[in-house]
């Protein structure tokens, strides 16, 4: 069993651990079933805590903060292609590039929560107008806390000015050929950024999904 295994292996039960514990408190009917949750909990944070970089306290913190029936999160982005040029951005947080995005909203129709992020990312104002794939992130880059699916959209190109943002240093358009080695992978990868130049050639496109 490889390195990459193991991760994958330990990270995934303990997501598991974690969201049976997040449910089980939403319908625990007692202080009892409340505190053997808890611990549940507490296991999850651990085991992360203990085969990663991530500090226990904070991250205990954040599973507490996590009510009602768990589910995975959404992260949505944007594929914005012009004269066959993908637009990508780089991230302060790690210094790697990937297509705009970000967590949607409660409350956001996807179409509009990747429009909002490219526009906060890029400076550029879109439109999103098909839908290049569904994917599920933890079995692209198995490297989050919390299980996600990640859409991704063709955007067309409205109006704004490339520009950086709080979260982002750099923007840029690149052709196939030009697509910087050093990507942001949790964010995006080399599958989706295929998929994406791949459903903007073709216009018959059917979604992929995982």
């Amino acid at each position: 069993m490889n390195t990459e295994t193991r991760l994958s292996r330990w990270l995934e039960w303990a997501r598991q651990i974690q969201a049976l514990a997040q449910t089980g408190l939403h319908y625990a009917l007692n202080d009892f079933q409340r505190q053997r949750y808890l611990r549940l909990q507490e296991i999850a944070a651990e085991m992360v805590s203990e085969n990663s970089d991530v500090p226990l306290q904070p991250l205990a913190h954040i599973y507490q903060e996590q009510i009602g029936y768990a589910t995975p999160r959404l992260d949505v982005r944007g594929a914005v292609i012009e004269d066959g040029k993908l637009l990508m951005v780089r991230e302060r947080a790690d210094g790697g590039w990937t297509m705009p995005g970000g967590w949607a909203d409660v409350g956001d129709m996807p179409s509009l929560a990747v429009e909002r992020e490219v526009l906060e990312e890029s400076g550029l104002q879109v439109r999103a107008y098909r839908l290049v794939g569904v994917y599920d992130a933890n079995r692209m880059a198995p490297l989050e806390v919390f299980h996600s699916y990640k859409l991704v959209f063709l955007c067309q190109v409205l109006g704004g000015e490339l520009a950086v943002s709080d979260e982002t240093s750099e923007a840029a358009f690149f052709s196939p050929q030009e697509i910087p080695e050093h990507l942001s992978e949790n964010r995006t990868t080399p599958r989706t950024i295929q998929d994406a130049f791949r459903a903007y050639d073709d216009a018959s496109w059917n979604s992929v999904f995982d």
